[in-house]
């Protein structure tokens, strides 16, 4: 082999690249530490989470739809070496489904899991949402996990004057998310019959529009046909909307500030991930990392260097070869 071969840049590149591509083959994985999460996911299935009013690949759907959708996708995108468990909220308190189980060794049972979610799971009408989240935040701090709790944070019946419940635990100790689930315009909320067939909407009188229950408001002395002891919250018709169905963020965000937790709208991309990892406890974990894309990838930039470079050279050769031509034609 002559010296003008071993000074050809090609040859270095073509053994550099092959080098490369047997490091890639051998180089072994190296640990490196990660933070992977602990969750505990619970989804609201009262009977206002019906509402088509979510879109989902350009149609229109469910809030219960759009709420398994975004938690199918979070499922994908979380680190494995995470856990995940799953709940289901109604009436007053949540029901936990399953413990947190590793995401990647459970994904297709615990993606199956969160498809087969329905509304007919539920066990009462009632939708204490502020009592369910209390009762997700027991249950995720008992499993030292953190929380996505996914509502439209429609209280049926609604809350009291006297304001919502305390809350006993200590804030901040569960992280993670309450998710605003629902349009921000106002829709009307189905009905359905005792066989679980939709059959219209809601009016006004079809349910409670206040709560009557505890003292009565501070102006009740003031309502039309008030008496303290035969009508302390008088008798006037009340219409507070509670029959339409709309996400009830300002209420949600009250629970976040109440819980140490973080408000999320869901939105039109469905990608919690970025959200719950930013209010969420990490957990580091040492994990053994494949790390032969790094020179596998040096290998193919400098198979590209030496194609362009081949390219180069033949494109001067030919313009060399064409000027001499053109000389020798004078």
């Amino acid at each position: 082999m002559s010296r003008a071969t071993f000074r050809d840049p090609r040859l270095w590149l073509v053994a550099g690249a092959l080098l490369l591509v047997l490091g890639a083959m051998l180089v072994p994985r190296i640990k490196l530490t990660r933070d992977v999460y602990d969750v505990v996911a619970v989804v609201d299935i009262t009977t206002s989470m019906n509402t088509r009013d979510m879109t989902v690949g350009g149609e229109k759907t469910s809030r219960l739809q759009a709420a398994k959708f975004a938690l199918r996708d979070t499922l994908s995108k979380l680190p494995c070496g995470s856990r995940l468990g799953l709940g289901i909220f109604t009436e007053r308190r949540t029901f936990l489904l399953f413990n947190p189980v590793e995401v990647c060794e459970n994904f297709a049972a615990i993606d199956g899991a969160i498809a087969m979610l329905d509304w007919r799971m539920a066990w009462e009408g009632d939708s204490y949402v502020s009592k369910g989240l209390y009762s997700a935040l027991d249950i995720a701090h008992s499993l030292k996990a953190d929380l996505i709790f996914i509502t439209d944070g429609h209280e049926l019946p609604p809350l009291p004057f006297s304001g919502l419940a305390p809350f006993d635990g200590k804030p901040g100790d569960v992280g993670g998310l309450i998710v605003g689930d629902g349009g921000r315009k106002f829709a009307r909320l189905l009905k359905y019959d005792e066989d679980g067939r939709e059959i219209g909407t809601y009016g006004a009188q079809d349910v409670p529009q206040e709560n009557r229950s505890g003292p009565p408001p501070p102006d009740a002395a003031s309502r039309p046909g008030y008496h303290p002891k035969w009508a302390p919250f008088g008798n006037a018709v009340v219409n507070n909307k509670e029959h339409l169905a709309v996400v009830r963020e300002a209420y949600l965000k009250q629970l976040a500030s109440v819980t140490g937790l973080t408000y999320a709208y869901l939105g039109d991309d469905y990608n919690l991930v970025p959200a719950f990892e930013a209010a969420a406890h990490g957990r580091p974990l040492l994990v053994a990392t494949d790390v032969s894309a790094v020179p596998g990838s040096l290998a193919l930039v400098l198979l590209l260097a030496l194609y362009g470079l081949g390219a180069y050279l033949a494109l001067k050769s030919f313009v060399s070869s064409s000027s001499t031509s053109s000389k020798g034609a004078y």
